[in-house]
């Protein structure tokens, strides 16, 4: 599994390009930082046993998302859960998560960001639009029959965990959220990564921040998840591997902290990194234990 950086568009190429003053090279560099190179998956769910039947949901502007939709043992209706993955990864990359939520009895719908796996290309890619996709993905799964009506929560990795938080307080539907290794403040991310390059925040590191806020169309701090948090008015878990060194576990207790007084639970998992696959039954088991309580399957 590929579970990357919070990808919030400029390369180290961009950093440095503004600093010897050049911006038009600044933008066209921070615009191919928000491109995906496309990496589509290569295996289906039924390598691990699930069965599933592939979708496309359409999104903003027309695109369709490509979607695997695993079904629920016994066919549903079942409570099921909306899986987005992080920057630059796949559907298929979260089939480790996909597995042991299948077999504690819910359905799974793994969803391609737009520039992702075998979802439309649509220009650049942004957390915001991660949202905007998980949202369509919520709306699509409700007119399944094979969902439970009010029982579908969103589980999101990295950038995906981020705007699993914004897509909560939008929709203000899900019945429960959980966030694997979130970001706290996008503002935050970047200084982290000027700081790793040398690059002085002001006036450079300032100037990509605006650039990067005006070509997703958003302000960052209306994004953030410490921010977006305090409007989710679901069930959330909060969770984060100790030795993650893309995003400190700091930024996963500043989110929990601002979640509406007993909706949120943080869990620090040790040992546990950004991208860690082999720890996976340390990773999940919060996760399910956490889901038998608040949005629990047939059996539990």
């Amino acid at each position: 599994m590929s579970w990357l950086d919070p990808g919030l568009g400029p390369g180290t190429g961009a950093a440095l390009a503004l600093a010897l003053g050049f911006p038009l090279a600044v933008r066209a560099l921070v615009h191919r930082g928000f491109r995906i190179p496309c990496r589509p998956e290569v295996g289906t769910p039924a390598d691990a046993g699930l069965p599933y039947r592939s979708a496309f949901i359409v999104t903003e502007g027309g695109r369709r998302l490509f979607a695997w939709h695993i079904l629920p043992p016994g066919g549903g209706p079942a409570p099921h859960l909306v899986v987005m993955h992080g920057w630059g990864a796949n559907a298929e990359d979260m089939l480790p998560v996909a597995a042991p939520l299948w077999r504690a009895g819910y359905g799974v719908l793994l969803v391609d960001a737009r520039n992702h796996g075998r979802s439309d290309r649509d220009g650049h890619s942004s957390m915001p639009r991660f949202a905007e996709d998980l949202a369509h993905a919520f709306d699509w799964l409700e007119r399944q029959p094979e969902a439970s009506p009010g029982r579908i929560a969103l589980l999101g990795h990295s950038v995906g965990a981020a705007a699993a938080l914004l897509a909560a307080a939008r929709l203000r539907r899900p019945a429960a959220v959980v966030s694997l290794a979130a970001f706290r403040h996008p503002e935050i991310v970047m200084r982290r990564f000027l700081a790793l390059h040398r690059v002085p925040y002001r006036p450079l590191g300032w100037m990509i921040c605006r650039y990067v806020e005006r070509v997703i169309g958003e302000r960052f701090d209306g994004i953030a998840p410490v921010h977006t948090a305090a409007r989710v008015r679901c069930p959330t878990l909060v969770l984060h591997g100790a030795d993650d060194s893309t995003t400190p576990p700091e930024d996963s207790a500043a989110i929990a902290a601002a979640l509406p007084e007993g909706l949120g639970r943080l869990a620090i998992l040790p040992g546990v990194g950004h991208d860690t696959v082999d720890r996976m039954e340390e990773v999940m088991a919060p996760v399910l234990a956490f889901l038998s309580e608040h949005l629990p399957a047939a059996g539990q």
